[in-house]
């Protein structure tokens, strides 16, 4: 079971002052936050990419490449790369030098993007939504299992027996396929015999548990094995030493973010009895003290098969010190938890 974290990069303003911190203050901190979850034992950092004011991170593999020569373990992914509007060709350089700064731990986490600002900024028509998805990812994938490359498809100049470098380290290169439990994307992913990565942030996560048996048969339906494709979730969550801190600190910029997202998609007004709701046990927030945590994610892991848990933390902006001691949690306290009761559950079952 692999315990890990992922950001937005959020810069909305502080609840409490109306204060903006720079886009370069908080991509530093982020980097900071990296070296920390290294440092405690996590085993996965991912950075999402987005195009608008209130994220920083347009490009996350420069984030992660910052990070990769000052840590040692950890694995950094893109949480997620908008594939749908990106080059190929250009993502893949850019996650094989991350590979190469970090001795082979990068990863691509690709995505069709449920924010959509880059469509317009890289002259997409959203149009092309699904179309421009499986074309990308038929040459990313092509990318990673040949030096050289030949390509034709419908929104990208063809490629003639051309080569793609740098190679990464690891061969091939890992490349998830992000869901925000799209029937469809889960059945591409499987037949693809590509892991898999859900954004659990609403309803009950058990809901999910046909989503991962669906792929899982279709995997199995085109001839992979399997047992070796790991299934991962995204939740938002935060942790401190005692959950009603945790939920207090968490909550007002939770809040914030989601409503201004709500109003940008016609939501409702996100309020303390939506998210004190959804941080009951069976709900998607993961917000707690350390052993409250854990307990959600055993109860994840053995009724819906997830084996690699991202909390994403912050949702929209909170101190740094606050999410440096969250992440500390995470690896010192939570995940040490969650690894032990995992392994001797896996034991029990193997002995059936």
């Amino acid at each position: 079971m692999e315990i890990g974290v992922s950001t937005f990069v959020e810069t909305t303003p502080d609840v409490n002052t109306g204060e903006v911190i720079s886009h370069a203050q908080r991509i530093r901190e982020v980097v900071e936050e990296i070296v920390l979850a290294d440092e405690v034992g996590l085993d996965v950092f991912g950075v999402g990419e987005h195009h608008r004011k209130d994220y920083a991170a347009s490009s996350p593999a420069v984030v992660l490449a910052a990070a990769a020569s000052r840590t040692k373990r950890i694995r950094l992914t893109s949480a997620v790369t908008v594939l749908s509007s990106a080059d190929p060709v250009r993502v893949f350089q850019d996650f094989a030098t991350v590979d190469a700064i970090s001795n082979g731990r990068a990863e691509i986490m690709a995505g069709r993007g449920s924010f959509i600002e880059s469509f317009p900024l890289f002259g997409y028509d959203l149009g092309d939504y699904d179309e421009l998805f499986e074309g990308k990812l038929e040459l990313l994938l092509k990318i990673r299992e040949s030096e050289k490359v030949t390509w034709r498809g419908g929104h990208r100049p063809a490629i003639e027996n051309l080569g793609v470098y740098p190679r990464p380290v690891q061969n091939p290169l890992p490349v998830w396929i992000g869901s925000g439990g799209n029937s469809e994307s889960v059945v591409r992913a499987g037949l693809l015999g590509l892991p898999l990565v859900l954004a659990i942030i609403g309803g009950s996560p058990l809901h999910f548990e046909p989503l991962v048996k669906l792929y899982k048969k279709a995997a199995k339906h085109a001839g992979h094995d399997v047992s070796k494709l790991p299934v991962a979730s995204h939740s938002h969550g935060f942790i401190a030493k005692n959950t009603e801190t945790a939920a207090d600190k968490f909550f007002p910029s939770t809040q914030q973010a989601m409503n201004v997202l709500g109003r940008e998609r016609g939501w409702g007004p996100y309020t303390r009895s939506t998210f004190d709701a959804a941080r009951s046990f069976e709900g998607a927030l993961y917000v707690g003290d350390p052993k409250t945590v854990a307990e959600k994610i055993i109860h994840l892991r053995k009724n819906v098969g997830i084996t690699r848990f991202l909390l994403h933390v912050p949702v929209g902006t909170m101190p740094h010190d606050d999410v440096m001691k969250a992440i500390e949690l995470l690896g010192k306290e939570v995940a040490p938890m969650v690894r032990e009761e995992i392994s001797k559950w896996e034991a029990k079952n193997e002995e059936k």
